[in-house]
């Protein structure tokens, strides 16, 4: 068939869906055409922007008829950051649309039907970050800039008020960046690969409110470091450390892996559930901490550890959920890659006395396949966090040799869980699937699994 759309021409549209990235969905001759910061019953002018063999994109022009669920965005840049995708709906509306989105994908994708659960959303769902990472550049004018990287690109976006970051740390980095513009210290060229200043990173502790910053710079050290921890620490006394991230490389990762502790402890230190954590500046903890309890909750909850149960805990992090269960279980076992999460693990369990948890560093389909063939160490429940490109193959395989009564699935991309639900549904009973709303206004949403061996396994 051929395509009768055509680029740079205006259409109008109806849009009789919404994708998972929250673009809207139109049809022209049973032609599929995704539309940005539309809505699912508007009716819209568009301009096309670029055809593809089975589909197209379009951008509003002016909206015909709205829907009912539109807002005025309190955001000047959602637009270009690319952060929050769905700015422009009323927040309950927005967790119906990831319901939605990740039933579309279950139906597709599973042989036996679930019905996916109803979203957990936030009673407040603003300034929810515990994290922010700040690219520092030089704008087109040649001067300084700190923002965040417009959507699929590497200009930087200066922002002046984010309604998803913590305020106290906006401030914070606001205040680091002038500094440096006023001390006339390099600012990173990414082009040329010349300058100090990279990135400027900030993690805070909800409950307790220490604040880590850290400095990603292009080299080893930067002036006057000493006059900078003072004048930051008396200006700010929740900053409880600074660190130098050294990042020589060019590269996109963010963080390099040397650190150096200008002031403080090297971490920080958070409450989550009845259980405190120590958080460093290479090692992964939820950026929602809210939420993150939550999902834990339902998690633990729904794997029903018993003092008999054997657990594995695999992308174990710092050791959040493998804490969350220890209580419950006879043995938990947590995997992860990086070397100083692991490190953290061992002191969290240590700091709130718990015994019956061991922590192992390496790639997760590795120490599984030791711990099974080698170790003898049969688990009864598997617990499974993996990053955005879920499960590999080796790690199925192991999970799938040794017959687990219970896979619990946590995922941040419902493509790649229900790929690889649908491989181990032959064998597990996908009993449900849980929602939470992690990173309220973007497109992201949380899933919790519950997969139960079948009786005749």
């Amino acid at each position: 068939m051929s395509i009768l759309i055509e680029k740079n021409k205006e259409y109008i549209v109806d849009i009789i869906d919404n994708g998972f990235a929250g673009e809207g969905i139109a049809k022209i001759d049973n032609f599929t055409i995704f539309i940005p910061n539309a809505i699912k019953g508007e009716k819209v002018r568009i301009l096309i922007v670029k055809v593809l063999s089975s589909h197209a994109f379009g951008k509003i022009l002016s909206i015909l008829s709205a829907s009912s669920y539109r807002i005025d965005s309190d955001c000047t840049t959602y637009k270009r950051c690319g952060g929050c995708k769905l700015r422009h709906v009323q927040y309950e509306e927005t967790l119906k649309m990831k319901q939605n989105a990740v039933q579309s994908l279950v139906n597709k994708t599973l042989r036996h039907s679930i019905e996916v659960q109803p979203v957990v959303g936030m009673e407040d769902p603003y300034h929810y970050r515990n994290k922010a990472q700040y690219p520092i550049g030089i704008n087109k004018n040649g001067q300084p800039v700190m923002g965040v990287f417009a959507d699929r690109t590497h200009d930087i976006v200066p922002i002046h008020t984010c309604y998803i970051q913590n305020q106290t740390t906006e401030e914070i980095a606001k205040f680091i960046f002038n500094y440096f513009v006023k001390h006339k210290i390099s600012i990173y060229n990414e082009k040329t690969g010349e300058g100090l200043i990279r990135h400027i990173v900030t993690k805070i502790a909800i409950k307790t409110d220490q604040i880590m910053c850290i400095l990603v710079i292009n080299g080893e050290s930067f002036p006057e470091e000493r006059e900078f921890v003072k004048e930051i620490t008396n200006r700010f006394p929740k900053v409880k450390t600074i660190i130098k991230n050294i990042n020589t490389k060019n590269t996109n990762v963010i963080l390099g892996q040397k650190n150096i502790n200008l002031y403080g402890k090297g971490y920080i230190e958070d409450k989550l559930g009845e259980y405190t954590f120590k958080i460093s500046p290479l090692s992964f903890y939820q950026v929602n901490p809210v939420q993150a309890e939550r999902l834990y909750q339902i998690g633990v909850e729904s794997a029903k550890i018993t003092k008999k149960d054997v657990v594995f805990d695999l992308y174990c992090g710092i050791g959040t959920i493998s804490l969350f269960m220890s209580k419950f279980a006879k043995k938990v076992y947590g995997i992860e890659i990086v070397n100083e999460a692991v490190e953290m693990a061992i002191e969290n369990a240590k700091f709130n006395q718990i015994d019956n948890v061991t922590f192992l560093a390496g790639d997760v389909e590795n120490v599984l396949h030791e711990l099974i063939h080698n170790g003898k160490i049969i688990p009864d429940i598997v617990m499974v966090d993996p990053p955005r490109k879920g499960l590999d193959n080796k790690t199925i395989e192991n999970i799938l040799g040794v017959l687990p009564k219970k896979l619990i699935y946590i995922s941040c991309n419902p493509a790649t869980l229900v790929r690889d639900l649908a491989r181990v549904e032959a064998l597990y009973e996908v009993t449900s699937i849980q929602l939470v709303d992690m990173f309220p206004f973007t497109s992201h949403v949380e899933c919790v699994s519950v997969l139960q061996l079948k009786q005749d396994m």
